[in-house]
């Protein structure tokens, strides 16, 4: 497996595996974890890294079954048991470092159709340390000779402690099944809470691109371009994961449902080379 990569700045240091599907395996203020964190040469799974990207759609494509204009394409059962398509592509392919930095890292992706996903894409993701901030882009660009459907975000665990408590304004809650899969959707003014007894997996749309949480320790200020936020954690837990996504859990299948228009479910089409793309902000700093 080839070398991790450190990218360091005023107190933070982020230790990444480009390989290991492009994830973050640390995020670190001084010795404090800021996400749920592994040294890099530790690290042997993905789903247990710190942070890993989204592409090209985020949670889950309901019963591997991605139904799109009329076809329906069986896809890869990618973490079983669970009979769902599970967080896109990226986060189980290697990625190629083009460009880094004390503080850069820039790493590229291609994926070709195949059994999980039926479109052509690139991907790009940058990573760079900015002050007491990690700042985060993530695109991807439509290489099929036919339009596609496509959605991006990020999976961050963030550290759990005794104090946690998150705050964030949303307008819209999306209801889940025994299946983990959406079902309706209720009017959400977010949510402002301890984390330690909160059990949530559910997105939130409507939401201001801001996340407040503190703890004893840490003031964490999450920031994105996206508008969709999905939140997991329960009382067994150690983190809170918190996920700027473009679209709803399951969206293209909802969509083809007519459970709502594209735009309310944040389907996005792209035409053949053309691309999306969207930022994540990180800043941390000590609690005084």
């Amino acid at each position: 497996m080839s070398p991790s990569i450190t990218l360091t700045g005023t107190g933070l240091r982020c230790e990444i595996k480009p390989e290991l599907g492009g994830c973050i395996a640390g995020l670190w203020l001084g010795d404090i974890p800021v996400l749920r964190s592994t040294p890099a040469s530790a690290l042997r799974s993905v789903r247990l890294a710190g942070c890993y990207p989204l592409v090209p759609f985020s949670n889950r494509v309901g019963h591997a079954t991605l139904n799109w204009q009329g076809t329906s394409h069986p896809l890869v059962q990618n973490n079983e048991p669970e009979l769902h398509a599970l967080h896109g592509t990226g986060w189980q392919r290697p990625w190629q470092v083009l460009d880094q930095s004390e503080q850069l890292l820039m790493l590229a992706c291609e994926h070709r159709p195949d059994a999980s996903w039926p479109f052509a894409f690139d991907a790009s993701q940058t990573l760079r340390i900015n002050g007491n901030t990690l700042e985060l882009t993530l695109s991807m660009t439509n290489q099929s000779a036919t339009p596609a459907p496509a959605g991006i975000g990020w999976h961050p665990y963030f550290a759990k402690r005794p104090g946690s408590h998150i705050h964030f304004e949303a307008a819209g809650c999306w209801e889940m099944s025994d299946e983990k899969l959406p079902t309706h959707r209720e009017p959400s003014r977010g949510l402002d809470t301890a984390c330690t007894p909160l059990d949530v997996d559910h997105c939130f749309d409507g939401w201001g691109g801001l996340v407040e949480l503190r703890d004893e320790l840490l003031h964490t200020r999450i920031t994105s371009s996206l508008t969709r936020l999905v939140v997991c954690t329960d009382s067994t837990r150690d983190f809170v994961a918190i996920e700027p996504v473009s679209h709803v859990n399951n969206a293209i299948n909802l969509l083809q449902a007519g459970a709502g228009p594209a735009d309310a479910l944040g389907v996005r089409v792209l035409g053949p080379g053309e691309s999306m793309s969207a930022h994540m902000g990180i800043q941390v700093e000590l609690v005084q």
